[in-house]
């Protein structure tokens, strides 16, 4: 049962042992996060057998972004179960998510990675819409920098404004450049639209979907 309660214990609640040993959930998290990532993924490759990489890659992220993860975590009513010292007015939602990490980690310690494949596929059947998450937007942006990031590619985003057209309202128009290779473009009425767009589009040449 200490691993469970452990995988509640924010660190702003830590309890330092005789022996100097920090108890919060942190390190748990770090555990769960990893085993997550792979479950999800093996998830996603059964139950999409025609799926290609750029399609299993986005399935994943939205899955397990923080968002989504702090909403399973509230689903679950994992917020009713955590010890925190955080000021309840300026408390984080994200620590909701990271227990349910904590609690994966947790999970695997103690069951095993086939008993945890199993509770979070319960958990993914349940509480998971495919079909609506499949259709939702997405921070088009962050992925492509994430994309970017695991391969070791430099990402350079150019946005300028043009002539303000109908009611004075400006519009912007951002180039995605890899190597100086224009891989998207997006047109907005914000320089944030025009860079989900041309971010969009240069995932869809890079991922294929």
């Amino acid at each position: 049962m200490r691993l469970y309660e452990m995988a509640f214990i924010h660190k702003s609640a830590s309890a330092i042992l005789p022996d100097g040993s920090v108890i919060n959930n942190e390190r748990l998290e770090y555990l769960g996060d990893a085993i997550l990532d792979a479950v999800v993924a093996d998830f996603l490759f059964r139950i999409y057998p025609y799926g290609d990489e750029g399609f299993l890659t986005k399935m994943r992220s939205k899955m397990v972004k923080r968002k989504h993860l702090n909403l399973l975590a509230l689903r679950l009513g994992l917020d009713k179960m955590m010890t925190s010292q955080t000021n309840p007015n300026n408390i984080s939602k994200h620590l909701y998510g990271n227990a349910f990490e904590a609690l994966v980690g947790a999970v695997y310690l103690d069951k095993g990675f086939m008993k945890t494949s199993k509770f979070i596929e319960r958990i993914i059947k349940k509480y998971v819409n495919l079909e609506k998450l499949l259709n939702s937007d997405s921070d088009y942006k962050s992925q492509l920098i994430e994309w970017a990031q695991k391969h070791k590619q430099e990402i350079i985003f150019e946005s300028h404004e043009e002539a303000k057209g109908v009611n004075n309202v400006p519009s912007f128009v951002t180039y995605v450049k890899i190597f100086e290779n224009t891989l998207g473009k997006g047109s907005g009425n914000s320089k944030k639209d025009a860079e989900q767009k041309a971010a969009k589009t240069a995932l869809e040449q890079i991922l294929h979907f």
